[in-house]
């Protein structure tokens, strides 16, 4: 178990199938504070995201994060889901369970793996969510010809085996202390099952055939080096946005040199000011913000 975060309500949310999900809140000031949700990468954990969780509560938000099933203080197998919609019946009980407690629906702020099933979440109408920002969302990835065989096998075969996914930090940031921070993180882990990268092409395909859906306001954050995920895969579903008549919900931003993570780079904070800015222009920031 990692160290309690100050000033934080720290639980385990326990869902239908028995799953225990561990959930970290972060209360705000004011009752009538809007809600924002934190959705992490493969592979990772919230506890990772406590600094652009303590960037949204010096805001006015309130802020909840959790740790999807297979990660980090959550229960389930390191990297395996049992079937494609695991993850997304995952998020709809935490959401739900946040909003129950917020006068609005929340906003849902996602990262690789979490943006690419925020998406599909939010495409498919499966709880209001206010708006939604993406951080290097994962809608595509680089496989060989080889690895797609050897997918399709292990899916047959072994769909719940999971092996290392490849991923060891080093190209998600340009700072070193980034990396070694997760180098060292005993809740880090690098596995993926079959079952787990299935259900992940199984949402890529939906964004792609529903994105047009879109109806509230989204902020596309892309890493133009990202090494992690394909930022091409972001790139495309924009151009599709911008081509349609839901182009006035996107807004996207372009991050040349960034690695992956993007909140994590040593320029960030360029980041952060769009994240404030963007939420300014849309009047989704809280009515009061503390001092």
């Amino acid at each position: 178990m990692s160290a309690h975060v100050e000033n934080t309500q720290e639980f385990l949310l326990e869902i239908a199938d028995g799953t225990s999900l561990f959930v970290r809140d972060w209360p705000a000031n004011s009752a009538s504070a809007p809600g924002i949700l934190i959705m992490h990468g493969l592979g990772e954990h919230s506890g990772r995201y406590i600094h652009i969780a303590r960037f949204f509560l010096h805001l006015g938000f309130r802020v909840r994060s959790f740790d999807q099933r297979g990660h980090g203080q959550s229960s389930g197998k390191r990297g395996d889901v049992p079937d494609d919609e695991a993850l997304l019946r995952d998020t709809g009980a935490v959401l739900n369970d946040f909003a129950s407690q917020l006068p609005a629906a929340p906003i849902l702020f996602a990262h690789s793996m979490g943006g690419l099933f925020a998406s599909h979440f939010v495409l498919q109408g499966l709880a209001p969510v206010k708006a939604l920002i993406l951080s290097s969302p994962a809608f595509s990835v680089k496989t060989s010809s080889f690895e797609k065989i050897l997918f399709k096998l292990s899916r047959v075969l072994i769909p719940h085996l999971a092996v290392g996914h490849g991923t060891n930090g080093r190209y998600l940031s340009h700072d070193s202390e980034v990396i070694a921070a997760y180098q060292n993180d005993a809740l880090v882990h690098s596995r993926i099952s079959a079952s787990l990268f299935g259900s992940m092409l199984s949402s890529m395909r939906y964004v792609k055939n529903h994105i047009e859906q879109l109806s509230i306001p989204l902020l596309l954050l892309v890493a133009d080096a990202d090494l992690v995920v394909n930022p091409r895969g972001a790139k495309l579903l924009a151009q599709r946005l911008e081509q349609s008549d839901k182009a006035q919900y996107l807004h996207l931003i372009l991050y040349a040199g960034f690695y992956h993570e993007i909140f994590n780079e040593l320029e960030a904070l360029r980041a952060f000011d769009d994240v404030r800015v963007w939420l300014e222009q849309k009047n989704l920031m809280p009515e009061i913000t503390p001092p």
